[in-house]
């Protein structure tokens, strides 16, 4: 039975919590709708949307449990920037050519091998560099995970149960990826690391780098297609090695069975054969 149920006293306290909760921390709320939508396009209300980021933080304050020992901040992130990610979504501010380059590139993406460069969509959808940045820019805005969905389809999400050995998996993960960051270019190396691990907004990098708010969003929409392509070529690489395994000790097992030496085959890599080089290169044949 919940206590605070059946406990006047306890009922106002938790009360009392959330409140001091949702006023300590509506400076946050700004400060995660910073961060989730920076740049905003005409057509975009910022009133509502911190609005929105407000509602998250007040669900946020009446679940939080302190017991749990989890930090509030921690806990409200995903609440808040869910809230304001969905009034965006519902009240989408992309423009029609907007929505019509981001299905190009999303069709060009799936038929390009890795890793794809922002040259490489431009090649093959016959738009400018600077305007696949700028759609990637729009679409990163409105639905910044869509690239990481369309990447890892499969990825585990927080409510996931996870086996003892995913702990581990999920550190060779961490080191994969920071091994990758530093082989990215300086500048877009520096506004991955302070937007995401030093969770600096776009403005406070570009006053950093002395660069405008725009510029920065648009490297930084390179450096993560960059670095999901980087993920990608290496996850690919790592199934054809378990696929090249797999092969090679059916083979033996076959050749021990049958007493003679069987001719092990190997299906062609993905991108080996039909891969044209160049940053105009389109689609495969």
């Amino acid at each position: 039975m919940d206590v605070a149920a059946g406990n006047p006293y306890q009922k106002v306290m938790q009360a009392n919590q959330s409140e001091q909760l949702i006023l300590g921390h509506l400076d946050y709320v700004r400060h995660v709708l910073g961060r989730t939508v920076a740049n905003l396009p005409d057509g975009a209300d910022l009133e509502n949307l911190e609005a929105a980021g407000i509602l998250g933080l007040v669900e946020a304050a009446a679940q939080f449990d302190p017991a749990r020992e989890v930090t509030f901040t921690t806990f409200s992130y995903p609440r808040i920037r869910g809230a304001i990610l969905d009034e965006l979504r519902r009240n989408c501010p992309l423009t029609r050519t907007m929505l019509k380059r981001w299905e190009l590139i999303r069709n060009a993406y799936a038929q390009l091998e890795a890793p794809v460069s922002p040259e490489d969509l431009a090649g093959a959808t016959d738009l400018k560099a600077d305007e696949v940045l700028e759609c990637l820019q729009a679409i990163r805005l409105t639905n910044p995970d869509s690239w990481h969905e369309e990447l890892n389809p499969g990825a585990r999400t927080a409510g996931d149960e996870s086996p003892p050995e995913a702990a581990v998996e999920q550190q060779d993960e961490l080191q994969m990826l920071a091994d990758l960051i530093e082989r990215l270019p300086d500048q877009e190396r520096m506004v991955l690391t302070l937007y995401h691990l030093e969770e600096l907004r776009l403005k406070e990098i570009g006053e950093v780098l002395s660069l405008s708010e725009s510029r920065i969003s648009r490297v930084l929409a390179a450096a993560e297609l960059r670095l999901k392509e980087m993920v990608r070529r290496r996850v690919d690489d790592g199934i054809g090695q378990i696929q090249d395994r797999r092969i090679h000790s059916h083979d033996k097992h076959t050749a021990d069975r049958t007493g003679s030496t069987a001719q092990p085959h190997t299906p062609p890599r993905r991108g080996q054969g039909s891969r044209r080089s160049g940053a105009g290169r389109r689609y495969r044949s």
